[in-house]
């Protein structure tokens, strides 16, 4: 993958995210990607799984929006890195900053990996 298609696909995976859009994670993602919060010590696979993490994520938010990218792309092994701030709001209108780094390797066009790097409190956490 080019430099340029790498960072389109990570922004697509995050206007999946801000846009509470399964669908569109999931374009990005492989069928078995692995996706992991490494600070927190979190590790899922399979697309119910995922789907969980991200269906409470957006009960337990107002909104979620990512910005402020800064990429290191290696389009030879098909691997980026971002970091970036986030701001969840609550429903109350109360707002958390975080700044967060994500790693992705890709396989075939798609995610195959995403590893989570998470300031402060874990948001994507797993199923209790």
């Amino acid at each position: 993958m080019t430099r340029d298609e790498l960072i389109n696909l990570v922004r697509t995976y995050f206007a999946g995210v801000d846009g509470e859009d399964l669908e569109k994670i999931f374009s990005t993602f492989t069928e078995d990607c692995r996706f992991s919060v490494e600070t927190h010590g979190v590790e899922l696979r399979g697309r119910d799984t995922i789907s969980g993490m991200f269906e409470r994520l957006w009960s337990n938010h107002a909104t979620v929006r990512h910005n402020n990218f800064r990429f290191v792309v290696d389009p030879t092994h098909g691997n980026i890195s971002v970091q970036f701030r986030v701001t969840n709001t609550f429903d109350n209108g109360d707002q958390v900053y975080k700044s967060n780094c994500n790693f992705f390797t890709t396989r075939d066009g798609l995610f195959d990996t995403v590893a989570v790097y998470m300031a402060g409190e874990n948001t994507l956490d797993r199923a209790d």
